[in-house]
């Protein structure tokens, strides 16, 4: 079933899986608002995330599946988040040799200098989480940096 362009049993296919991961309780935390979106093939902003109620941290508030479709519903309005290409086409500008690569200096300024800024220790926790690894003339490949960052956070294993 498909509405407005929204897969329906996909998102609810995701949705089960993290409520079934969550306790199983019909109830999805706020916090993983993003990495749900993301699994359904979205890529929203923080600043999206929190406009809809997604939270930073766990147990401030949950969603049940009836509550998240209009946050699914909303996304699809937002304006293109951008592809993997645009990305990459953002990157190639800073890329003097053609050859893919991009300083972590430059890399670090793009980051909290333009569009969705972030702080130092933002890029600390994305580089950490992508393992991304510079060269030894500090630089790093920017496509497979991209790539890491699209597919979201890793999970994180929960001791019970």
């Amino acid at each position: 079933m498909s509405t407005n362009g929204i897969d329906i049993e996909e998102v609810r296919e995701v949705f089960d899986l993290y409520d079934f991961w969550d306790g199983r309780d019909g109830l999805i935390d706020a916090e993983k608002v993003g990495d749900l979106l993301r699994c359904c093939g979205y890529n929203p902003t923080e600043s999206f995330v929190k406009k809809v109620g997604g939270t930073k941290k766990a147990g401030e508030k949950q969603f049940s599946f009836e509550e998240f479709i209009p946050i699914v519903k909303a996304i699809e309005k937002e304006k293109d988040t951008g592809t993997i290409q645009d990305f990459m086409e953002a990157f190639k500008s800073f890329d003097r040799e053609g050859m893919g690569f991009i300083s972590l200096g430059e890399m670090r300024h793009m980051l909290t200098a333009m569009g969705d800024k972030l702080q130092d220790e933002e890029i600390d926790e994305i580089l950490l989480e992508t393992d991304v690894q510079e060269d030894l003339d500090g630089n790093i490949k920017f496509e497979d940096f991209i790539k890491k960052v699209l597919e979201g956070p890793p999970e994180k294993s929960s001791k019970t």
